[in-house]
């Protein structure tokens, strides 16, 4: 196989993977588990400050995140979180958050139109350089910390969404998923309760399944395996149990039923979200197109 080729089988595990543009025939979604009963933590800024990135406020956000990092200067959280701001706000930009978006395989396989703002990049890539050498700096003393485990688990993911679809560097993006890979097994393996964890496990496991048999044989040999129903399973769990992620993954879930037809159930999950985020104009947006 050829090298443009290969770099069309990456692109498509990069960027369906992480971003869940979902090219395989139709096949029955795993139902969510139940919600969790424990009692919820108490929201920090943490917490607000993703929420306000789900209605695209992403400078106030910025400024929760900021907040934190300075009560919190050894969190690396903080400088994640920070990160997810400036790559929210250009996929923002550039509308990857949608359904014309991930259902338009040249959008999807081809990344971007144009380029992206300088200084969002820059932001961007600073700020998860803090976050993993924070991160690894905790790990160097802990090797089972959670909340370290849990940062460069979202860190690297969102790198490798940043080199696939942002840079349009496919084949490192497919090196940071195989790393963002492990960074999750790690963690689910400290605290199975890190339901964030499942989300760039489910998506790789599931999007990998659905590929051709030939082009899951290439990533198979390259080190990256897929599992479709076991990827469903764990993309539910993160959006029923999630904390950062549980609408990302919610609306990754969207997605998909959108793809494989189940109308129906797609309408229920955007129905969830924009009665969770009645000010967000993306969750808005898809759910007046699909009552249209």
């Amino acid at each position: 196989m050829g090298r443009a080729s290969r770099r069309t089988v990456a692109a498509a595990m990069i960027a369906a993977a992480l971003l869940a543009g979902f090219m395989c025939t139709s096949r029955p979604v795993l139902a969510a588990p139940a919600p969790r009963t424990p009692a919820e933590p108490t929201p920090t800024e943490l917490d607000r400050g993703f929420r306000l990135l789900y209605d695209l406020r992403f400078a106030e956000a910025r400024d929760l995140f900021h907040q934190w990092q300075h009560e919190h200067p050894s969190d690396s959280m903080g400088y994640t979180a920070e990160a997810a701001s400036y790559l929210f706000e250009e996929f923002s930009a550039h509308g990857v958050l949608t359904s014309e978006f991930f259902l338009d395989d040249d959008r999807l396989l081809g990344g971007i139109a144009g380029k992206p703002d300088e200084g969002r990049r820059s932001a961007f890539l600073v700020a998860s350089q803090r976050a993993r050498e924070s991160a690894r700096r905790k790990l160097a003393t802990e090797p089972g910390d959670a909340n370290a485990l849990l940062s460069l688990t979202m860190t690297t993911g969102m790198l490798a969404n940043h080199a696939s679809l942002i840079d349009k560097r496919q084949l490192e993006g497919l090196r940071l998923v195989r790393e963002a890979e492990g960074y999750g097994k790690r963690l689910l393996a400290a605290s199975p309760d890190e339901a964030d964890g499942y989300v760039a496990l489910g998506a790789a496991r599931y999007i990998i399944g659905c590929l051709p048999g030939y082009k899951r044989a290439l990533l198979w040999l390259g080190g990256v395996s897929g599992d479709r129903q076991k990827g469903l399973d764990q993309l539910a769990r993160a959006a029923s149990r999630g904390r950062y992620l549980r609408p990302y993954a919610k609306a990754l879930l969207f997605l998909a039923l959108l793809r494989e037809g189940q109308t129906a159930r797609a309408r229920a999950l955007i129905e969830e979200l924009t009665a969770e985020f009645p000010a967000s104009p993306l969750f808005a947006r898809e759910r007046a197109k699909l009552s249209s």
